[in-house]
């Protein structure tokens, strides 16, 4: 028990130190990044680039946090090796397996952590600096889906689908100008329609001013159509709803997720790709452990035997393998060429299972 904790606890600094320097990297690199597209902004300056750069190093550092538990791993495990402590586990009776299995568990739980915590600060972050890049840029974000048509969104329930479009809107979505409102039931068949001069967004329901209102199914719709000042019509959409439906999946927290795409496979959107990025993130702490068990397979080796170089290499090419494996596996899901599951949760997996052989192969064959 004395030993896994001895040897959870450097693989927790090693990991934290190699975070640091990502860290450290990732930030210098954003902000220059940062002090170029704002350069002709007269309101931003460098404390602003650092303002924005920082809001952005959480997404960063979680993006390529595979990377950062397999330098970790290898981190760790060289040192073990130089220091000769491995041949004193070796000593003491321990196995390669053993010996690697507080690693793994720590690497598990940092996946759990930073999927339940991490992840939703990363999402709160990549908005907060997306509207502070907009104010300091003196441009209003646009949230919905632009076409030549219009502006399109689309809200359903039990009954049915009701598609909306607008000619313009303000900056959030809340308030649209020109706009239809073309309802369809269970089986798709058209329903009624409202045309609006403005439709303002209230709490579950929207506020038409200036509409007429078709009905499909009596004989003569523009006959019987109805002309009023105002009505309201019930509806699901709020302002965080509209900003989220035209966002990318990592721009959503986890915990919002399977709400989510409830709602946009109950307004009849395809919900494949955030359905694939769900699962990727549950998958975290497997991919995490797997790039333990990688470095472990080609470092837990005592320096005498040379050739800790090519061993170092080796691993580093099988966890970019595999970090490129996976994102390779996300395309496919998405594109819906494999299955949701096997696209998040193949990769890691196979990579657990061929660097548990080559473990068993190397240390206790």
């Amino acid at each position: 028990m004395t030993l896994s904790l001895y040897l959870l606890r450097r693989f927790f600094l090693s990991f934290l130190l190699v975070t640091a320097v990502f860290a450290g990297i990732l930030l210098l690199i954003d902000m220059v990044e940062q002090i170029r597209k704002l350069a002709d902004t007269e309101a931003a300056g460098i404390w602003s680039a650092a303002e924005v750069a920082a809001l952005n190093l959480s997404g960063g550092l979680y993006r390529i946090l595979p990377l950062v538990a397999l330098f970790g791993a290898i981190s760790m495990f060289l040192s073990l090796a130089r220091s000769s402590e491995l041949v004193v586990i070796r000593a003491a009776g321990r196995s390669a397996l053993r010996a690697v299995a507080a690693p793994v568990f720590g690497a598990l739980v940092l996946g759990v952590i930073c999927v339940t915590l991490f992840n939703p600060m990363v999402a709160s972050t990549a908005r907060v600096a997306d509207e502070l890049i907009t104010r300091l840029s003196g441009g209003n974000p646009s949230v919905l889906s632009v076409s030549r048509e219009g502006l399109w969104l689309r809200q359903g329930n039990a009954e049915g689908q009701i598609v909306i479009r607008a000619d313009r809107a303000n900056h959030d979505g809340t308030h649209l100008y020109g706009v239809s409102f073309l309802a369809f039931d269970i089986e798709g068949l058209p329903v009624s329609r409202i045309e609006a001069r403005e439709a303002e967004l209230r709490r579950g329901s929207w506020l038409l001013r200036d509409l007429k209102e078709w009905h499909f199914s009596e004989a003569n719709p523009e006959k019987n159509a109805r002309i009023r000042a105002e009505a309201e019509l019930a509806t699901d959409l709020d302002a965080a709803k509209i900003r989220e439906s035209f966002s990318t999946p990592d721009a959503i927290a986890i915990w919002d997720l399977p709400g989510f795409i409830e709602g946009l496979e109950r307004a009849g959107f395809s919900a494949r790709k955030h359905q694939v990025w769900l699962q990727r993130e549950l998958a975290l702490p497997l991919t995490l452990a797997a790039m333990v068990l990688i470095a472990a397979g080609f470092t837990m080796h005592h320096t005498r035997g040379g050739r800790t170089g090519v061993r170092v290499l080796l691993a580093v090419l099988a966890g970019f393998a595999l970090f490129f494996l996976r994102n390779f596996a996300q395309v496919l899901g998405e594109n819906g060429q494999i299955p949701v599951d096997l696209a998040a949760w193949a990769p890691p997996t196979v990579a657990v299972l061929a660097a548990l052989g080559l473990l068993l192969h190397l240390e206790d064959g």
